[in-house]
């Protein structure tokens, strides 16, 4: 079984990460760098993927600037999120090309990956995100139909912040964007809601989607989980969805 090599970035500026991406991708294409994910944290970012719609974004140029929020337009799936402190935000760099796992990582094809092995990755994604939760002592699951992971209804009840016609519905708690390069490494991923200034997903309609509340791990538990704790259940968790052997932090 192959060893994956976990990163903690700490805080870093999206546009750093997003090159770190690149540079890394292309060293597990090459057979230089093992499977990597790497665990960080951004500034206050709005990021639109290649499914976006400006009218998404709520907040005025002005507002934008007041609040020192940047706006990233990227390749990867689905529509706006935030990233911000208090944030789990997760980009595993994995090689998903069947051919890429035949061969070997140095192996080269520009063939992408088949739609269905991309949508068990995103579901795989999920699953580990709920797993890591389960740990954590929150119930989560997915939702159908939709991509991200979800409480239900008598869980988001809890919010004690929340609208009370918003605790009739589903919760978002993570959500989950991603591309799979022409080598078929995967990246982009996740981001999870631990403890972020939760006011700043009024400046977006979250992920395009009207009516569907987003909520935090600060909402729901007590006490909020330390984010070292959240990072280590979620790669341990990552590690045992993916079938990795171990973990290697650096």
């Amino acid at each position: 079984m192959p060893s994956v090599s976990v990163l903690d970035l700490g805080l870093i500026d999206y546009e750093r990460a997003w090159k770190l991406q690149d540079e890394y991708a292309a060293q597990i294409a090459a057979g230089t760098r093992p499977p990597t994910l790497l665990l960080l944290e951004h500034p206050h970012t709005f990021t639109f993927g290649r499914k976006g719609h400006a009218e998404n974004l709520l907040w005025s140029p002005e507002e934008l600037q007041r609040r020192g929020v940047g706006v990233h337009w990227v390749d990867r799936g689905g529509d706006v999120t935030y990233h911000g402190p208090g944030q789990l935000v997760g980009y595993p760099l994995l090689p998903l090309s069947p051919l890429l796992l035949e061969e070997g990582l140095g192996a080269r094809s520009d063939k992408r990956i088949p739609q269905a092995d991309y949508v068990g990755y995103i579901r795989k994604l999920e699953k580990t995100l709920i797993l890591a939760l389960a740990r954590l002592g929150l119930a989560a699951g997915q939702q159908t139909g939709l991509t991200g992971v979800w409480v239900q209804a008598d869980v988001y009840s809890r919010c004690a912040r929340c609208k009370p016609e918003d605790k009739q519905k589903p919760a978002k708690v993570a959500a989950i964007g991603v591309k799979v390069d022409a080598r078929g490494v995967s990246r982009h991923g996740f981001a999870l809601n631990v403890n972020p200034d939760m006011e700043y997903f009024d400046g977006i309609i979250a992920c395009g989607l009207v009516d569907h509340p987003v909520v935090a791990l600060a909402d729901l538990l007590n006490p909020i989980p330390p984010m070292e704790r959240v990072k280590m259940e979620v790669a341990a968790a990552f590690r045992e969805t993916f079938g990795f052997d171990g973990t290697k932090a650096e």
